[in-house]
């Protein structure tokens, strides 16, 4: 299915929700993003935009429970500002894909479509890490907060962290 535009999720109505898998809940607005960054069609299934936790192990009505209102949170905030993202770059929609850094907790990948050029820079670590790479940019503005980064010395990236970055 190389080059088409797929359906991509963390979690759906048949398994169990991420944020009942995931061990550290600080991680979920990053992968979130990354998800959103990624090629694909994100899609968030209804409540996980809140954290709400389920486990496939207790049937059904544990993954699919009824809401009386919204949730409204941080994450939410988190992933409002990634949809917002990917309707801001043609990059994320369109571009190919390039690994700039890849380790074992952090990781930078470039998207270039056209003029349009985003990086998705994350750190899964619990501590703030500084990634040495060539951005060929001296700044660069995170389309999900609006925060400008620096990367004069470096990219750093505090704890469970992610950028969805436009150099300039």
């Amino acid at each position: 299915y190389k080059g088409e535009h797929l359906l991509s999720f963390v979690d759906n109505h048949d398994v169990s929700r991420i944020a009942s898998i995931l061990n550290v809940p600080q991680l979920l607005p990053a992968l979130y993003l990354l998800m959103f960054a990624m090629p694909g069609i994100p899609t968030v299934y209804y409540g996980s935009e809140w954290g709400v936790k389920g486990d496939k192990k207790e049937g059904d009505p544990a993954l699919r429970p009824c809401f009386d209102q919204p949730e409204w949170n941080a994450l939410t905030d988190a992933i409002a500002g990634c949809a917002r993202a990917v309707h801001a770059s043609k990059a994320v929609c369109y571009g190919d894909f390039h690994e700039l850094v890849l380790k074992n907790k952090q990781c930078v990948l470039e998207r270039c479509f056209e003029d349009d050029r985003i990086m998705i820079a994350i750190n899964l670590e619990n501590t703030e890490c500084r990634l040495d790479f060539n951005a060929n940019a001296g700044r660069a503005h995170d389309l999900v907060t609006g925060e400008t980064i620096d990367f004069g010395g470096g990219l750093k990236i505090p704890p469970y962290t992610g950028y969805l970055l436009q150099p300039y």
